[in-house]
């Protein structure tokens, strides 16, 4: 190498002897350092060369190597630094709970067969095809009814969805492994599972990409989305040896094949509240808003992302767990987006009004009635404005009752703190961006007589 250096780092000199351009000869020394972030990078080897050899010292052992290389087809690359802290809790009790399913799937197929007839000398082929293709079909058009209904209401509620679809899986195996004892009623109960499993895939898929935008922190969702697949393959892998082995333990049993089924399900629906529980979403939703403005307006301080994950509900307000109870749930009665030709006589009076003294400068327009609040979106709003609207909304569903002008004292919180709030919730990690909330698809443009001039 030459103009290289000399062993004390000064350059080698043109008259030095024979013996003394040994003892300087050039040499370099490089290390090997791995990993995906600049943060977490690890020494791998060292490698120091001169002109008669070279030596390099390894960290660590080849079997280190491979067990990371192995490792690496599970986790993200960068990990942990690349996905959020929820990540790992989250993982571990979703394949704890895919476990589980994959079990129990055996039982429930295994009962479904026996149901259709397999091993039967007096079953048709055509038969049992009938059967399973009316069962998919229903399926299919279950799934297609479901998207209609909630398609866009699954991404601003992603925790609630995602437990709701693994009750419906559940449900779904409850009937495949109640078929065989109603033979009369053998191709309802197996479309009514089907139906749920539909639900599941819709739902679970949904909230699926949105849990993994969530955990993504430097753009890379599609690895770990990757990632999570092979960590679905060995929960699979492992759920259906455990599965076969438990089918064959207590065939001819049934208490043995609906204790172990019951068991299972009640662990499934522990480890998916748990792994529910653990997910700290940054991202603002109707309910995550209405608890962080309540608290704002007590203690002028927002909440983390992590206490509010303590403090919202993850289970449908259809179930008892649901229940707000004592809590004050303002965002229940918003309505978000309302369409015009709802309007009557006497809103569009009010609207006269209110539209010229206290909605001037935004690009929504608030009505109450009997405590509900109803929203109007502009045809130009932004998802800015809809964030706004929102949140001026759960002021003025929390002076309800408690002010005399709830127009006016609501526009004067608003200029005295919204803005502060909003720049609150950034430096507490909250994504301000927009509002998760249903599709809003009705917006108006309004305007005064006798100008016709448009507000905005």
């Amino acid at each position: 190498m030459e103009g290289g250096l000399g062993g004390n780092g000064a350059p080698a000199s043109p008259s030095s002897s024979p013996s003394s351009s040994t003892s300087t000869a050039p040499s370099i020394t490089v290390e090997e350092w791995r990993g995906s972030s600049t943060t977490e990078l690890s020494r791998t080897a060292i490698l120091t060369a001169d002109r008669s050899h070279l030596t390099l010292y390894r960290s660590g052992s080849r079997w280190d190597d491979l067990g990371r290389k192995i490792l690496e087809a599970f986790i993200p690359e960068g990990f942990p630094g690349s996905v959020t802290p929820d990540y790992v809790p989250f993982q571990v009790w979703d394949s704890l709970q895919g476990v589980s399913t994959y079990i129990r799937s055996m039982l429930s197929t295994q009962a479904l067969l026996s149901a259709i007839g397999v091993g039967e000398k007096s079953a048709t082929v055509i038969g049992a095809t009938f059967q399973w293709f009316l069962r998919d079909f229903t399926g299919m058009l279950g799934g297609i009814l479901f998207t209609f209904y909630q398609g866009s209401n699954l991404d601003s509620s992603a925790k609630m969805w995602r437990l709701v679809a693994d009750f419906m899986n559940d449900l779904g195996m409850l009937m495949d492994l109640v078929s065989p004892l109603w033979p009369s009623a053998f191709i309802v109960i197996v479309c009514l599972g089907s139906l749920s499993r539909a639900f599941t895939g819709v739902a679970g898929g949904a909230t699926r990409a949105a849990l993994t935008q969530h955990f993504a922190l430097q753009n890379n969702a599609a690895d770990i989305s990757a990632k999570e697949s092979s960590q679905e393959t060995v929960a699979t892998m492992v759920g259906m040896t455990l599965g076969m082995l438990l089918a064959h333990i207590t065939m001819g049993n049934p208490l043995a094949i609906w204790f172990s089924f019951l068991s299972l399900t009640m662990f499934h629906i522990y480890a998916n509240y748990k792994a529910v529980s653990c997910l700290s979403l940054t991202t603002l939703n109707s309910e995550r808003s209405s608890i962080l403005l309540q608290y704002y307006m007590q203690n002028r301080t927002v909440l983390s992302p992590q206490e509010v994950s303590r403090r919202e509900h993850i289970f449908p307000v259809w179930t008892i767990w649901g229940r707000p109870g004592n809590a004050k749930s303002l965002h229940h009665c918003i309505h978000l987006g309302v369409k015009a030709s709802t309007l009557g006589h006497s809103d569009m009076m009010e609207l006269t009004g209110t539209a010229s003294s206290h909605y001037k400068k935004v690009n929504y327009l608030l009505m109450e009635r009997k405590g509900v609040i109803r929203v109007i979106i502009h045809k130009e709003a932004t998802s800015d404005d809809i964030l706004q609207s929102f949140f001026h909304a759960l002021i003025l569903a929390n002076l309800t009752g408690k002010a005399k002008s709830l127009h006016t004292e609501s526009r004067l919180w608003m200029e005295e703190h919204y803005h502060d709030f909003i720049a609150k919730l950034k430096s507490a990690g909250w994504a301000t961006e927009r509002l998760l909330s249903g599709s809003i698809v009705w917006r108006a443009l309004w305007a005064l007589s006798p100008s016709e001039e448009k507000i905005n």
